[in-house]
């Protein structure tokens, strides 16, 4: 067996085309010096973040969209600026005239609440069982409203009778929840992130500093991220949903640490070959720099493909990922060879660097006794076996898809856990029309309304209609409307603005179930019928246009994403072939990931569905980072090929590769899987599809599929570029085999 000799560094004096050495300063001084900056000031940005957010559904609505229109007229015809609280009380014994009088008592005493206008509250209904009662309090939407609602229900408490439950619903109390829930995003969720990237990162290198050099450079970029997108949104040029504030964290800290251990793992080998730390940091950059930009490139790409969506909030996600991935690629060509440059070989301490570092010029690295070693030589004997036990594998788990429900889920829970607003649903459910508490809203001309209301009436699901006067919501038929209250006398007059008038529609199932969007969709057909100026919103229409928005964005959005990453590879492989197999075994991972996780939602954990979005994001989140790790495959294989040929230039970049790439899918698995820490359904369920997606990529699709395919094509894969017609060294690969 021939050996071969490592090459010696030339000296420095022999080293014309070395930077003069206060170039080799200044440049990392400037670096650091300029990222020290954007951590201090990021990092102030961050606490700040979740204050410039939203999470209020009707804001991200296409404007077109119907329910959209009639929240804005509907402001028209209530308090500005507020939005509802509707407050449930509950008796085991029947509500009598002194009990119902305690309670509007406890209503008219309550005391000063900041955004609660108790003043403006509407008249007390009891049920027909007498267990229970419900009103409406106005609440400001511009202020705190978590706090708000807290305060509201600890005053009901303290002084409704001790025998009465309060509960505090509606849509007031539904967003007191999510921003609760939300509260985590700053603290708890970074934390987790951080402390799951610390274990990998300690597991795989088994040294102190150089995870604690990964760990910052990852803070960096997402403080340099926070304070661009920070800016952005207080300029009100984006518009910031609580959800993508969460993703971007996890989706930054993610990427850089993957960019990093690709560098890492270019860095090792050039300080295995060269005694200059300045002469490896620029090796491994030459080395590295293709592949993680255009790892970024495609993910970047796929992110940007959300600015064609009709929600904005999916459009919002698109620009501010996407600035969160180019920070990441900052840090990694920056910030990361700087540190490393300063630590050198003290980075790897306690570890010799040699125990660390595989020099990719040997030639009997496909010989060797490790666990990628023996999975080049059994890939060598049976390719075609190994690739297609592994597209079965996939297929199976993809047959899952049949049992994805995906259009939508109840608003009750979007919060995991507990929840009083959700509670009190269930009470308005049990002891009054399930929907009383949030109503259908009609916008309707006055010349119409009685045959509105009429119209409605006949409507199935719908149980009673409302219109708004200056004493609040009252009743109405096709005669006219009504007293409050049997013996009320004269029914007040309506609040007319623009000839048109305000009517709440009741409905008998409640306004987060698939009945109830049967009946607005059905009220809506129905009224159009009627007059195409009649407008019909509220919450479950809301949910029915974001569920079709959403929809639309699915079907069109994944196409285009597939295209552009496509276009990518192609320009990154130069070749045809290749990219083709790398977006199919990519796609069908997609595929066992959402089928697999549809069947675990369904049958482990008992969700009621998923958000129409749900598998948008996981196809955008898995298709770009999944194909992230068949890039840092293929482009090795790419220059192992010149030197090697195509099969053996394979085998060597599994081998080569096989350590980093599993971290790096180990660690973005770890990192997105913190996000179901968060008890947040949108977000549990992305944490898992995309967690569990990750691994398959890395485990399955990398690890096995590509290379057993691209090994059994053969120079092909690189069609029609001059490495497919390069048959020459071919032969040699039998040599790993034997």
């Amino acid at each position: 067996m021939k050996t071969r000799t490592r090459p010696q560094a030339a000296p420095p004096a022999a080293r014309p085309d070395r930077p003069h050495r206060w170039v080799r300063i200044g440049v990392p001084v400037v670096l650091t010096l300029a990222w020290i900056v954007v951590f201090l000031v990021g990092g102030r940005m961050f606490s700040q973040l979740g204050e410039l957010s939203t999470n209020d559904r009707v804001q991200f609505l296409p404007a077109s969209a119907e329910s959209t229109r009639v929240n804005e007229l509907q402001r028209e015809f209530a308090l500005e600026g507020v939005t509802y609280a509707v407050v449930v009380f509950e008796r085991e014994t029947p509500i009598d005239d002194a009990t119902e009088l305690a309670l509007e008592r406890a209503v008219t005493r309550l005391p000063a609440i900041d955004g609660v206008r108790s003043f403006n509250a509407t008249p007390m209904i009891v049920s027909d069982d007498g267990l229970a009662a419900e009103l409406v309090i106005p609440v400001a939407s511009a202020g705190e409203i978590d706090e708000s609602v807290a305060g509201l229900r600890a005053g009901l408490l303290a002084l409704v009778p001790e025998d009465t439950a309060v509960y505090v619903t509606g849509p007031a109390g539904f967003a007191s929840d999510i921003i609760t829930a939300f509260q985590g995003i700053d603290g708890l969720l970074l934390l987790v992130a951080l402390a799951a990237v610390l274990l990998v990162l300690i597991i795989v290198y088994r040294s102190v500093m150089l995870p604690i050099i990964v760990l910052v450079t990852s803070l960096s970029a997402l403080c340099g991220a926070v304070l661009v997108v920070s800016a952005l949104a207080r300029s009100g040029v984006i518009l910031l949903a609580g959800q993508t504030q969460g993703i971007l964290l996890i989706l930054v800290v993610g990427a850089t640490t993957n960019y990093a251990l690709l560098y890492v793992s270019r860095y090792t080998e050039a300080l295995a070959r060269r005694d200059s730390r300045w002469d490896a940091t620029l090796e491994a950059l030459k080395g590295s720099w293709q592949p993680i930009l255009a790892s970024g490139a495609t993910v970047i790409v796929a992110l940007m493909v959300l600015l064609f969506s009709q929600l904005d909030s999916n459009r919002t996600l698109g620009p501010v990922a996407a600035i969160g991935i180019v920070f990441a690629l900052l840090a990694a060509f920056t910030l990361l060879p700087v540190l490393l440059l300063w630590a050198g070989r003290a980075a790897f301490w306690p570890r010799h660097l040699k125990s660390v570092a595989t020099d990719p010029t040997h030639a009997d690295v496909l010989e060797g006794v490790g666990v990628w070693a023996r999975l080049a030589r059994t890939i060598a004997r049976r390719p075609r076996a190994v690739w297609v036990v592994a597209t079965l594998l996939l297929a199976v788990m993809a047959l899952g898809l049949t049992q994805l429900r995906a259009d939508g889920s109840p608003s009750s829970e979007y919060v995991l856990g507990e929840s009083q607003a959700r509670d009190g649903l269930h009470v308005i459910a049990e002891h009054f029309p399930a929907g009383a508490g949030t109503p259908a809203i009609v916008v309707s001309d006055v010349d119409t309304m009685l045959e509105a209301t009429a119209t409605a009436l006949e409507v199935d699901g719908v149980d009673s209609v409302r219109i708004a006067t200056l004493g609040g919501p009252t009743p109405i038929t096709p005669e006219g409307v009504q007293p409050f209250a049997e013996g009320a006398g004269i029914a007040l007059a309506p609040i007319v603005v623009d000839d048109r008038v305000l009517l709440e529609m009741t409905l008998t199932s409640a306004a987060d179930t698939t009945d109830a969007e049967a009946s607005v969709m059905e009220l809506r057909s129905a009224l159009d019928a009627l007059s195409s100026d009649i407008l019909v919103g509220g919450q479950t229409a809301i949910d029915v246009d974001g569920n079709e928005a959403a929809i639309a964005d699915r079907t069109l959005i994944i196409p285009l994403v597939l295209v552009a990453i496509l276009v990518v590879l192609m320009v990154l492989l130069r070749a045809v072939v290749a990219p083709l197999i790398l977006i199919g075994s990519v796609a069908l991972s997609y595929a066992a990931a959402l089928g697999f996780s549809a069947v675990i939602f369904n049958t482990v954990f008992g969700f009621g569905g998923a958000d129409p979005t749900v598998p948008l994001f996981a196809f955008v989140f898995l298709v770009a980072l999944g194909v992230d790790y068949n890039i840092f495959l293929m482009t090795r294989a790419r220059e192992e090929a010149f030197a090697h040929g195509t099969r053996r230039g394979l085998l060597r970049a599994l081998v080569l590769t096989g350590g980093v790439i599993t971290s790096a899918g180990i660690v973005l698995a770890a990192t997105f899987a913190a996000l179901g820490v968060l008890p947040l359904l949108f977000l549990t369920q992305i944490a898992f599809i995309v967690a569990f997606g990750v691994l398959l990529d890395t485990f399955v699709v990398r690890t096995l599929l590509v290379p057993a395919l691209a090994y059994d094509i053969g120079p092909g894969i690189w069609w029609p570029g001059a490495l497919s017609r390069d048959a020459s060294r071919e032969a040699e690969t039998d040599l790993v085999v034997r």
